[in-house]
């Protein structure tokens, strides 16, 4: 009986008689090449969906969040969705690098770089929807307790935005170590 096991040979991955430039060369190809036709269309509609949020937004803040038709229960739910969708983005990219640490891959670094960095960008982009949801973003320091000239004046703990900015910032701070 054999003591260790033989692994049959693998064909080989590259082939083509290629050296390690050409390798990089191909891969590196689309990335540093010039743009085609098509691209350039996505990116274009991408702009102006982009330029358009921001526009949304710009008129958000500059009109009041009375513009989203809140009046109605039912139309919180878009903004709840959004702030919930975000923050399940980001445990999913804490999840992933535990999974992985969790179960010993020597091949995990590269998407547990991958995966924290969604965590912490996806974080962030969380912490946008308090602060745009409050219609006064230049007012955001009014949602943490801070001391100031009022005396004994705190923030209200009932407030579901004061829960979202304690979630927000003690899983980024989790996150960020």
């Amino acid at each position: 009986m054999a003591s260790h096991y033989e692994a049959p040979i693998r064909r080989p991955l590259v082939i083509g008689d290629k050296n390690y430039h050409d390798v990089t060369v191909d891969v590196a190809a689309p990335v540093e090449g010039k743009a085609n036709k098509s691209w350039w269309i996505v990116f274009t509609i991408s702009l102006i969906a982009f330029l358009w949020g921001l526009g949304c937004i710009i008129y958000t803040v500059s009109t009041g969040i009375g513009v989203w038709g809140l009046n109605r229960t039912v139309n919180w739910a878009w903004d709840i969705t959004n702030f919930v969708w975000w923050v399940g983005i980001g445990h999913a990219g804490t999840l992933i690098s535990a999974v992985l640490l969790l179960f010993r891959q020597k091949w995990r670094m590269a998407i547990n770089r991958s995966a924290e960095a969604m965590t912490i960008f996806s974080v962030i982009q969380a912490g946008l929807f308090p602060i745009i949801h409050m219609g006064r973003p230049w007012l955001a320091y009014w949602v943490l307790p801070i001391p100031n000239q009022f005396g004994s004046l705190w923030v209200n703990f009932n407030s579901p935005l004061l829960w979202d900015v304690f979630a927000i910032s003690t899983y980024l701070s989790v996150s960020l170590v």
